[in-house]
């Protein structure tokens, strides 16, 4: 339990968000059985999603609990002994890898799994995860702060390190954002970890704070607070589409990635419920839903061009993405990133 020690150490379990399904998306009738889904869906999708699988599946109602991974990763290994999630959806791979190692996961193949891409599900036969959407490291950079600041918007990581940025980034910590610890493992994975923890150091005398949530840098980015924050490439399209003056730039090296997944969790209460959510996750109706926020999604052949979207963000994520090695070596990777730059986090509220 050392790894839930760390998580709670740096975000608090008791900011976990529970969210009633009849406040997010109206009520559905009354005869409807709930199921209660842990996520780390943005805030914003949980509505349409809630609504897209009970028109779909009107027996059931969802109840969200929605924090940030690290948060719902440290509650999920500490309710293993009584889960009281019948179903996560929209977590981490890596962290689902973790729960899975622990024997947490209940195997199962949902209808449809045939059109997913196969880097999108767990190695297991039945599955004990699938995947939704992937998402990936950028850089949010505020063109109009930057052009005050004199300063030249950055193409790469490398970049990240000049001097003249000092103060000017925020960044995610890996504990708490789940953005955080996919940059951290594609740094690690990509240059190797003497050379990463070396950029490491460099890059921390440019951070101004470290952020508990994996969208706020590219928030502040957006709001001018600083000129530039490592974030998510989905918020920084959606708040350039609604007239935010930033650009979304997926470095030249490539971008540590992750997807959030689907798994039914051993011992759940409603494992019909669960089932159905897990089968209608897979379906061409939710992939099509995801791909109106991210531009890679689980079902092979549902594309779309997302407004303001970095072109060919598929082919910037890393090849080879080692979820199982990250989540193996992500207690040790955190206490270290711990130990060398948490004196710059922001102080949980």
């Amino acid at each position: 339990m050392k790894l839930f020690a760390i998580v709670c150490s740096r975000a608090g379990v008791a900011g976990l968000l529970t969210v009633a399904g009849s406040l997010i998306a109206g009520g559905t009738a009354d005869a409807a059985t709930k199921i209660t889904v842990y996520t780390a869906f943005e805030t914003e999708q949980l509505a349409p999603y809630k609504k897209a699988f009970e028109q779909a599946n009107p027996d059931f109602e969802i109840q969200w609990v929605r924090d940030s991974t690290g948060i719902v990763t440290a509650r999920l290994l500490a309710e293993k002994a009584n889960p009281q999630a019948d179903v996560v959806w929209g977590l981490a791979a890596s962290s689902l890898l973790i729960l899975d190692q622990q024997g947490m996961l209940e195997p199962y193949t949902p209808k449809g799994l045939d059109g997913i891409k196969p880097k999108f599900k767990s190695a297991k036969t039945p599955p004990t995860w699938v995947g939704a959407d992937a998402w990936m490291g950028a850089i949010c950079f505020n063109e109009v702060e930057g052009q005050k600041a004199g300063i030249a918007k950055p193409q790469s990581w490398a970049d990240l390190t000049n001097p003249a940025y000092k103060g000017m980034i925020t960044m995610p910590n890996p504990a708490s954002s789940g953005t955080g610890f996919l940059t951290v493992s594609g740094w690690l994975q990509t240059m190797g970890e003497p050379a990463a923890w070396a950029y490491m150091d460099k890059l921390n005398e440019n951070i101004a704070a470290y952020t508990h949530s994996g969208s706020k840098p590219c928030k502040q980015a957006a709001a001018g607070e600083y000129p530039m924050g490592i974030s998510i490439e989905y918020t920084g399209a959606s708040l350039k589409s609604k007239g935010a003056p930033i650009d979304t730039i997926l470095p030249k090296e490539g971008s540590g990635w992750d997807m959030e997944a689907t798994a039914i969790l051993k011992g759940a209460k409603n494992p019909d419920g669960a089932k159905a959510l897990a089968d209608w996750a897979v379906s061409r109706e939710a992939n099509e839903l995801y791909n109106q926020y991210y531009a890679v999604v689980a079902m092979q052949g549902v594309t779309r061009d997302i407004p303001n979207y970095p072109k060919d963000a598929e082919a910037h994520m890393i090849p080879n993405n080692d979820f199982a090695w990250a989540a193996e070596n992500r207690e040790r990777i955190l206490a270290e990133w711990t130990k060398r730059y948490d004196s710059k986090s922001e102080a949980k509220k």
